[in-house]
Formats: C-alpha cells, structure tokens, sequence
C-alpha cells in the first residue's frame, strides 16, 4: 500500500514538472494534458503550473465538480473552446486575460479588470468608460453563452474590513448587474462574491501595488453542458 501511495505521489510530481516547462502551450494542448489529470490535488498543482502563479487555490476552486468523466479528448475540444474566448476576451480594452484551471482540472479563462479603471476611490459606481470596456465584454460573454461565469471583487488593504468587505461586494455585483442590463444572461453568472483584501496580487504598501489590488476579476469556465457537449463531440 506505502509502495503505491508512493508511486501515485511521484506520477503527480512528473506531471507537475512536464507541465512546468508548457508554459507556452495553448490552452488546447494544455487541456490534452488536463483533461485526463488526476485528480482534485494534481489539478491543484497544475493550476499553478498552467497560470504560472502562486494562487493555486484559486484556479482551482472555480466551477463545480461534476459527476460526468472528463477525459483527455474532452480536455483538448473544451482547451481549444476557451483558447477562442481568451482571443476574444484579449480585444476588449483595460483587459487583462489569463489561464487557469478549473475544479475539473479543466482550462478556463481569467479576465481581471482594473478598479482604477473601473472605479473611483473607495466607490462602487460604473464610470463611462468603464461601461464601454464592460459592453466590448458582453458580446464576449453572450458569444460563448455556454461558459459558466464567476466574478470577484478585491479592494486594497486601506481601511477596515468593515469597509472593504462591503465594497468589493458591491463592486463585483455592480460589473455583474452591469453585463445583465447589457444582455448577458443572469443565469450563465453563477456567483458574484466579494475578498475585500484577503488576495492581494501585489505589494500593499505602495501606490502601484495598491492600484493593482483594486481590481474585478471575472472567470469564465465549462459549463456541465459544455462538458458534455464536449464528451458527445458535440462541441464547435
């Protein structure tokens, strides 16, 4: 039993150090890769890998498991799906789009927009411009209808919890009321949440580095349709 535990533990390791130097794969490839992982801890480290990182919890964590099978060929048709969403989503201004990977070891597609951009200071209400870059990245959202969508809040550490809990809230539900009037489905939203400043992505304690912590993060990921879409290969 020790001796197969033992092996189990290594095979994750290699695949953690192949995909470590996949860093230029697109999410196609990649979902190859992950698609036929190995489980809720595998896909946990892969998730660092595949975003290069150190949120692992994060990349991991968004979507819920699902009871179907996810295999390799299901990771590949669903990498190239998101490969497609990520180009997209690249084409809307004051956008950043990342890789992660989703709970079902699955590639999935972070846009983080900047609250600098989004909001003025410790205010929750859209500014035009912020409406124009949101309206670009409705049609994203409305064309790959079948993604599942998560949006987050962050603030910087200025202030209380009292506050900053309550504003990344608003901030999140505000983008999310905002994609709704736009014509985004509110049943493709799956969850708005606010972190306050429990995750930040850089330095608290200058100007930058808090500019760059005020931010919306809006995840899009397979769907339970998606998936099985893609495991019928019914998926374009």
């Amino acid at each position: 039993m020790k001796a197969k535990l033992t092996k189990i533990i290594c095979g994750a390791l290699c695949a953690a150090f192949m995909l470590s130097g996949c860093q230029s794969m697109n999410n196609t490839a990649k979902g190859g890769l992950i698609g036929g992982g190995g489980g809720a801890a595998l896909g946990a480290i892969v998730g660092t890998l595949v975003s290069g990182k150190s949120d692992k919890g994060k990349g991991a964590a968004i979507g819920a498991a699902i009871g179907a099978t996810v295999g390799a060929g299901t990771g590949v048709i669903i990498g190239k799906r998101m490969d497609n969403a990520a180009e997209a989503a690249k084409q809307v201004e004051n956008a950043t789009v990342e890789t992660v990977t989703d709970a079902n070891n699955l590639t999935a597609v972070k846009v983080t927009f900047d609250s600098g951009v989004l909001f003025a200071t410790n205010k929750y209400d859209l500014n035009n411009t912020a409406k124009a870059n949101l309206a670009e990245f409705a049609k994203v959202l409305k064309e790959y209808n079948d993604a599942d969508v998560a949006i987050y809040g962050h603030t910087d550490s200025t202030g209380s919890d009292a506050i900053n809990n309550p504003l990344s809230v608003n901030r999140a539900n505000a983008v999310s009321n905002y994609l709704k009037s736009l014509g985004v489905s509110a049943s493709q939203i799956k969850s708005v949440e606010g972190k306050g400043s429990t995750e930040p992505v850089a330095d608290n304690s200058t100007a930058a580095g808090r500019s760059q912590n005020r931010r919306v993060e809006v995840y899009m990921y397979a769907s339970e349709a998606m998936i099985n879409s893609a495991n019928n290969g019914t998926l374009k």
